[in-house]
């Protein structure tokens, strides 16, 4: 098996952990599940929802999200601060393409590469993501 076969195969069995992870999101409308890695090692988790301390309840009686609803690139990024650990350099596998936020915080955060299964209705995340020369993967799993 090469290199490149390889990281295919890393990277389809991080999407599936996130796959699960988006499991425990309360959102009815959509459940987004993230995993930071680095050097092989999951450092960091999160999946779309309500801050802590919140009613677990991401939509509003019209079904639309509430707007302090955090999206899961978010929640593992602000997870791995709170933790002390580093995310520079890592990899973020996330479920959804990120959206414009969520890619200014994936910058900011010195994550190198990510890898995304479903893609988001806008691509403005994805062009901010390359034009911070982030290496942005689509896989299917």
């Amino acid at each position: 098996m090469c290199k490149d076969e390889k990281q295919t195969l890393l990277d389809q069995r991080y999407l599936k952990m996130a796959d699960i992870w988006a499991q425990n999101s309360y959102c009815k409308r959509r459940q987004v599940g993230a995993l930071i890695v680095k050097d092989k090692m999951i450092i960091s988790d999160g999946y779309n929802g309500t801050p802590s301390g919140f009613e677990n309840n991401c939509e509003d009686e019209d079904n639309k999200t509430k707007p302090y609803v955090l999206h899961a690139e978010a929640n593992a990024i602000t997870k791995v601060a709170k933790s002390g650990n580093s995310s520079d350099g890592a990899t973020l596998y996330v479920t959804s393409s990120p959206c414009l936020e969520c890619s200014k915080l994936i910058i900011q955060a010195g994550i190198k590469r990510v890898v995304f299964t479903e893609s988001y209705r806008l691509e403005d995340g994805i062009n901010l993501l390359k034009r911070a020369d982030i290496e942005v993967t689509q896989v299917d799993i």
